[in-house]
C-alpha cells in the first residue's frame, strides 16, 4: 500500500474567514491567540481512502516513532510504502522504522505532492474557522470529530488526495 504522511500543528490562533449571515447582520469572530498547540500525524492511502492518524502533544522522534508503530500495527498485514518529507523526527537515527514500513522521501520544499497538505486544509477551512476554544482538550475534540469525518469519508478522500498523474 503506498500512504503519505504529514504532520500538522493546530492551536488556539484562529483563523478569521468570511462568513455568510443574514442581511442586516453584522458578523462577530472572536480572535484567538494563545500559543498552545497540539499535532496531528496522518497517513493517507489515496487508492482505497484509508486515513489513519494520532493527536500527540509534540512533534519529534519519539511521537514519530509512536505514529510509525501504530501505523505499522494497524496495517501488520500489508506492505507500506510511506512517503514522507525529510523533517528531522523523519531522518533521526533514532527511528526505528518496523519491518513493514518502507520510507521514501519526497524532493524537499515539495509539498504541493504530499495529499495529506489537502487534508490539513480541508480540515482548517470547514472545521477550524472562525472557532475558539476553552482549552487544548475542547480543541482536541474538534479534532477527532473532523478526522472520524474525514476517516469515514473514503469516496471523499480518494477524490481529494488521488492526484491525476498518481495512476493508481
Amino acid at each position: 500500500m503506498l500512504f503519505f504522511e504529514d504532520e500538522a500543528r493546530f492551536g488556539y490562533i484562529n483563523n478569521l474567514r468570511h462568513c455568510w449571515v443574514p442581511k442586516d447582520y453584522v458578523p462577530v469572530a472572536a480572535k484567538q491567540m494563545i500559543r498552545e498547540y497540539i499535532y496531528v500525524f496522518s497517513s493517507v492511502c489515496p487508492q482505497t481512502g484509508e486515513l489513519y492518524s494520532l493527536i500527540l502533544p509534540a512533534c519529534n522522534t519519539y511521537t514519530m516513532q509512536l505514529f510509525l508503530n501504530g501505523l505499522a500495527n494497524q496495517y501488520n498485514y500489508y506492505r507500506i510504502i510511506l512517503l514522507m518529507d525529510r523533517a528531522g523526527w523523519h531522518t533521526s537515527s533514532k527511528l526505528h522504522v518496523p519491518d513493514n514500513i518502507s520510507i521514501w522521501s519526497l524532493p524537499p520544499y515539495s509539498p504541493e505532492l504530499n495529499p495529506v497538505e489537502l487534508i490539513w486544509r480541508e480540515l482548517r477551512k470547514y472545521y477550524f474557522n472562525n472557532q475558539l476554544f476553552e482549552d487544548l482538550d475542547d480543541l482536541e475534540d474538534k479534532l477527532v470529530e473532523s478526522l472520524k469525518d474525514f476517516s469515514n469519508d473514503t469516496q471523499a478522500l480518494k477524490q481529494l488526495t488521488n492526484f491525476k498523474w498518481l495512476k493508481l
